[in-house]
């Protein structure tokens, strides 16, 4: 966008005849104005309320040195010849209208129209200033842009090896249909708000933050709990599976050889940054220090498949903003990564029946569940034909039929990739856990093993996330407990990630000493539990137990007391019964059982607690 500002005696203008077909119709076609910056604006093509919004900070900045509070938008093409369509130009333009209206008198001369005009410039210094902001070009790997031309072709493959054409498949799955479609047409902007928006804020796990860029969420004590927990999660399993934790650089030069190669092989968008003359990129996926580790490594074929981990806080992609939507897609996201470098294809092949294993078990115990996702599967046309087999192995192991996408020839740096996908309440697909089969980054690397033969040779790479990033798990829970509560089920949290896991209620205040009794004792077996303490009714302080998702509600009063039982509610069941202490935590540690624990992360008085969320 071009603006000129002019701080002007005045200025006169009459609109003459419409100029284009978009123009405005408008009743008053002259006009005159005192006292007034006239600041000319030319929109152009890439122009978006991003760039508006810094445009319209430097008209505020100059109207606060010149202390003039009066401003005139008027639509001057001239200023540029690279100019936004009729309809984008005067929709930013109207935007801007209407967010310097916020303090300021502000006029807008008519869009579209042929204007004579008059002006008188002021001669003090700062009269006339030029703003000049645009949208920067970003980086885009080859990969991306080859995606987008990419040929595949469709297929769904069945339990018993039969790969079928998508048009002539007969759908019996409502979601893999969904799904299908979904890849077919790519179109991954989303037109409403996902249940799982007002479900993350209602429950204060996690909010947009205003001050970031796009993508880059806040998460409350709740969402800090929860995700921890399913990072201890995951990390776990992927340590008992054999893998080695590592740390790696969050950036890296753009102009690396290695990386610079592989950059243009993976379909991401990045942010990048300049130091001391260089450019560097964020990482998006821990593949990059891993790799580079690895290269310095002296390995034998005797310590293969070699396994990586790194739990990236964070990975990143500048995913388009139409996009980005909640915990759905992001910018910054955390993202469990462990490669396996593996001596030839056939331990490749067997490592990845094992990492397909760790995957299922990692999300049905997250509580998604493989039958809550539909699976992809990629690969070129050449390892389909020589890899039938393993192939069918995958998808007897998932044990339901799966869309498979083909492509003729390898771009990518793999030759097969498959992905379970969460489809959600407004039928968009968004991958969970991954793994793909890398023959390029082993040589691109220059990661080598010494073979049987004494021969150096480059290992095949494995690429797998077990659970996808952890933000999207959590989106997954919430949009599946949204389903569930169309469907007239109560909404949860699995026990083990509800932040709160035992709620206690006093009936009146004279039962908090008891209470607290109760709640250590409770405490001490390594379950979360809080208090409500404040000073209001009982009912209330129920409806919020519930409206919170509390698996737990314990009221406490003087029958309580006398009988030495606790009465609990739980939630989903519609009646209250009578338990010892002993059999209530028994049955909490049952239903939990080897999970990860963490204490509240919030006070465990909630006359104690900041209110977060409205």
């Amino acid at each position: 966008m071009k603006v000129l500002q002019l701080h002007s005696n005045f200025i006169e203008y009459e609109a003459v005849e419409k100029e284009i077909e978009y123009a405005e119709e408008i009743t008053n076609k002259k006009m005159r104005l005192e006292e007034v910056i006239v600041t000319l604006v030319a929109v152009e093509k890439n122009d978006n309320e991003k760039i508006a919004d810094n445009v319209i900070n430097e008209i505020k900045r100059s109207i606060d040195t010149i202390k003039c509070n009066r401003i005139l938008l008027y639509p001057y093409a001239h200023l540029s010849q690279d100019l936004a369509s009729p309809q984008q130009a005067l929709s930013i333009l109207k935007y801007m209208e209407n967010i310097l209206k916020n303090g300021l008198e502000v006029y807008r001369a008519p869009f579209g129209w042929t204007k004579a005009f008059s002006i008188s410039v002021k001669g003090h210094p700062l009269a006339e200033h030029s703003i000049n902001i645009s949208k920067t070009k970003e980086y885009v790997s080859k990969a991306l842009e080859e995606e987008e031309k990419l040929r595949s072709y469709w297929f769904i493959l069945e339990t018993d090896g039969r790969l079928v054409p998508l048009e002539e498949y007969k759908f019996k799955n409502k979601r893999l249909e969904i799904l299908a479609k979904y890849e077919v047409v790519k179109k991954r902007e989303v037109d409403q708000e996902p249940p799982h928006i007002k479900l993350m804020k209602k429950l204060a796990i996690a909010d947009y933050e205003p001050a970031s860029d796009v993508g880059n969420m806040r998460l409350y004590p709740n969402g800090r709990l929860i995700k921890s927990l399913i990072e201890q999660y995951v990390t776990r399993k992927v340590l008992e599976y054999g893998a080695i934790e590592v740390e790696t650089p969050i950036m890296y030069n753009t102009k690396h050889p290695s990386l610079e190669s592989y950059f243009n092989r993976f379909p991401a968008r990045q942010y990048t940054i300049s130091s001391e003359g260089r450019e560097l990129f964020l990482r998006f996926a821990a593949c990059f220090g891993q790799f580079l580790m690895a290269k310095d490594f002296t390995l034998s074929y005797k310590q293969l498949p070699l396994k990586l981990y790194e739990l990236t806080r964070y990975s990143f992609r500048k995913e388009k903003s139409g996009e980005l939507v909640g915990l759905r897609r992001l910018r910054a996201f955390t993202m469990p990564d462990c490669h396996a470098l593996c001596r030839d294809m056939e331990q490749a092949k067997e490592e990845a029946i094992k990492r397909l294993r760790l995957s299922i078990d990692t999300i049905n115990a997250l509580g998604v569940s493989l039958d809550s996702v539909e699976v992809a599967i990629r690969f070129t046309r050449g390892f389909y034909e020589e890899n039938k087999e393993f192939i069918n192995r995958l998808i007897n192991i998932i044990g339901k039929p799966a869309l498979v996408e083909v492509w003729d020839k390898q771009f990518f740096y793999f030759v097969l990739k498959w992905e379970f996908n969460f489809v959600d309440n407004l039928d968009k697909a968004s991958a969970l856990s991954t793994d793909q089969i890398d023959v390029e980054n082993g040589a691109r690397y220059n990661i080598t093993f010494v073979d049987e033969d004494g021969s150096k040779k480059n290992p095949i790479i494995l690429h797998n996330s077990p659970s996808g990033a952890v933000e999207r798990v959590i989106y997954a829970l919430l949009e599946k407990a949204a389903s569930d509560e169309k469907r007239g089920i109560a909404p949860m949290l699995p026990l083990w990630l509800s932040p709160t896991q035992v709620r206690i209620i006093p009936i009146s205040e004279n039962y908090i000493d008891k209470c607290m009794n109760i709640m250590n004792n409770i405490k001490s077996n390594n379950i979360r539990v809080d208090l409500d303490d404040r000073d209001e009714t009982l009912n209330k302080k129920i409806r919020d137990a519930e409206k919170e998702w509390i698996p737990y509600i314990i009221v406490i009063g003087e029958q309580e007391i006398n009988k030495g039982t606790l009465n609990v509610r739980k939630r989903r069941e519609k009646n209250r019964r009578e338990v010892k202490i002993e059999e209530l935590i028994r049955e909490i540690k049952d239903e939990i059982h080897n999970m990860p624990y963490m204490p509240l992360n919030m006070p465990e008085l909630l006359s104690k607690r900041p209110q977060i969320m409205v």
